[in-house]
């Protein structure tokens, strides 16, 4: 597609659209029970979204003036407002991905070209899903069918909760939870903490991921999954282990996407707030933080869950352990 100069522009809007002959039969939205009720489960989601054509256009418009330049560097930022959000309208169709290329081409710097980059990659998923229709279900790499993933109930719903005891996957999970969308960043961290840390099927996660993202995507959600369990085309190693603590002091190292989303530790300072089991006692104290009581202790030892994982992927008869990542 970069190599023909790109999609086409994108066609004029028609002067005229006609009306169906005859309307097609509907449910009432009502019937299928999903209204918001008490507790109101949409109320995080409906203030941080605005559906349709015109939030997509407006979206896209604020991304190309003010974010698009550093989107480079920007992206990787949990906190900060460095990544497109523009995956829910594409995945309803309230944009063209043809769109947003042309918009951001339009726009000369790395920040551009990266961008254009990750929209690649998602038309890749879609390919791919054409290609190999058994992509949500079955690893591309037919040597993982093998790895011994470990029946946890108890560590899935603390990960699906976001009770993990390891601040940035639960900032992660609770974001998702609260507005249906988590950080790109973010997303391959709490991927990487289950399907490795926790030794917890992949197949897991995707299905966690797609009943809770406002843009679950067949294609990019079951691609995405293969490529953190190193399972999937172009993935990334299985011995590429994320550790959480060092990917949360180098991407929040202020610890403010942390004490949004996991309040319970807002007193701890950087960067004891991305590890508050080796925080002294007395920065504990005066955070007003009790591990096991008011945060949870770690689920898992990092560096233990690591060597399970590599110990597991070594059954499999390939690949040297790597470092943390």
């Amino acid at each position: 597609c970069v190599a023909t100069g790109g999609p086409p522009p994108p066609l004029p809007a028609p002067a005229r659209l006609a009306a169906p002959s005859r309307l097609p039969r509907s449910d009432r939205l009502e019937a299928w029970g999903l209204l918001p009720t008490h507790p109101d489960w949409a109320g995080g989601i409906r203030d941080t979204w605005t559906p349709g054509e015109a939030a997509a256009q407006d979206r896209l418009r604020r991304f190309v003036s003010a974010t698009l330049a550093d989107y480079a560097a920007g992206r990787d930022r949990p906190r900060a407002e460095g990544t497109s959000r523009l995956s829910p309208h594409l995945h309803w169709g309230e944009i063209s991905p043809t769109q947003v290329w042309h918009a951001a081409q339009a726009i000369e710097g790395r920040g551009s070209g990266k961008f254009i980059g990750e929209l690649l990659w998602r038309e890749f998923s879609i390919h791919l899903l054409w290609h190999q229709p058994h992509l949500p279900d079955r690893p591309l790499r037919a040597a993982f069918a093998a790895m011994a993933y470990q029946n946890d109930p108890a560590g899935l719903k603390a990960w699906q909760r976001g009770q993990t005891g390891i601040p940035i996957v639960d900032a992660g999970m609770r974001q998702l939870w609260r507005t249906g969308w988590m950080h790109n960043r973010v997303r391959l961290i709490v991927g990487s903490f289950l399907v490795k840390h926790l030794l917890i099927d992949w197949r897991t996660g995707e299905a966690w991921f797609w009943d809770t993202l406002v843009d679950a995507d067949l294609a990019n959600n079951s691609a995405s999954w293969q490529w953190v369990a190193g399972a999937g085309t172009d993935s990334a190693p299985f011995v590429r282990i994320f550790n959480p603590v060092l990917q949360a002091r180098k991407f929040d190292p202020d610890g403010g996407y942390v004490r949004t989303y996991v309040p319970e530790l807002a007193k701890l300072p950087a960067p004891d707030i991305h590890a508050p089991w080796e925080a002294p006692e007395a920065a504990l104290r005066d955070a007003g933080v009790e591990l096991g009581r008011t945060y949870p202790r770690p689920i898992v030892n990092l560096a233990a869950g690591r060597a399970r994982a590599l110990a597991a992927y070594a059954q499999l008869g390939f690949g040297e352990p790597g470092q943390p990542t």
